[in-house]
């Protein structure tokens, strides 16, 4: 049993050895590459809040301040697992989604309390700002890194469609399935996912991975990695 795996690093790697303990290997080929600024383009002081909804907004959060003083609002359990390991002790974990995150954010926080940061990338999903705003709160999106597309498929993720060596593909975004059935149409090998199952965290990454023919597209009974590696593993076992 095998899947590809096509988000950046070092996040593919940390996902490929959660798999192999259970059993199931992996061919790692990010489709993106992340670079982080040097700074934030915030000021953190008077902030009642900073929000991440990425692993890689820890990580960006973690280079650009010295402070670890913040008060942190996670979208879910990897990313406030991140921010720990940076040394961010106060940190609450939300569901796995925006929609959840906004909804901890309403259940802790008041919008007179002060300002929230989201430290996210140049391109973000969903509308975590517009649902907080329109709950009363001032929100300020700090571009932290950015996330750059392959301008063709790596040559892993072309051998492993082509040949048949991988009976699926793990998205964890809907920008990187997006990415992802670009780069398989211009590398002409669109008609091979006809044959592999899209294991989606989302709906969202769902509908994005939905451009091309997939065999089968199935999405995580909750938007976090343990739930991806569950379904992944309950498919492949069938």
């Amino acid at each position: 049993m095998r899947v590809l795996i096509t988000r950046p690093e070092p996040d593919a790697r940390a996902f490929a050895e959660k798999l192999a303990s259970r059993g199931v290997e992996s061919v790692i080929a990010p489709v993106m590459t992340v670079a982080f600024n040097d700074r934030l383009d915030v000021d953190l002081d008077g902030v009642q809040a900073v929000l991440l909804t990425s692993a890689n907004g820890a990580r960006a959060l973690a280079r650009a301040t010295a402070r670890r003083d913040l008060d942190l609002l996670a979208v879910g359990p990897a990313t406030a697992d991140e921010a720990r390991a940076h040394g961010f002790a106060s940190v609450a974990t939300a569901g796995g989604d925006v929609e959840k995150l906004a909804d901890l954010v309403v259940e802790r926080l008041q919008p007179a309390a002060g300002p929230l940061v989201h430290v996210a990338g140049s391109v973000t999903a969903g509308d975590l700002a517009g649902r907080l705003e329109s709950a009363g709160f001032a929100v300020e999106h700090a571009v932290a890194y950015r996330a750059q597309a392959l301008d063709a498929l790596p040559e892993a993720a072309h051998d492993a469609v082509t040949h048949g060596a991988v009976q699926g593909a793990a998205f964890f975004s809907p920008r990187t399935a997006a990415v992802f059935v670009k780069l398989a149409r211009a590398a002409g090998v669109e008609n091979r996912l006809q044959g592999l199952q899209a294991f989606c965290l989302s709906q969202a990454v769902a509908e994005a991975s939905q451009s091309a023919a997939w065999g089968e597209v199935l999405v995580a009974a909750q938007p976090d990695g343990g739930a991806l590696i569950d379904l992944i593993c309950s498919a492949l076992s069938d």
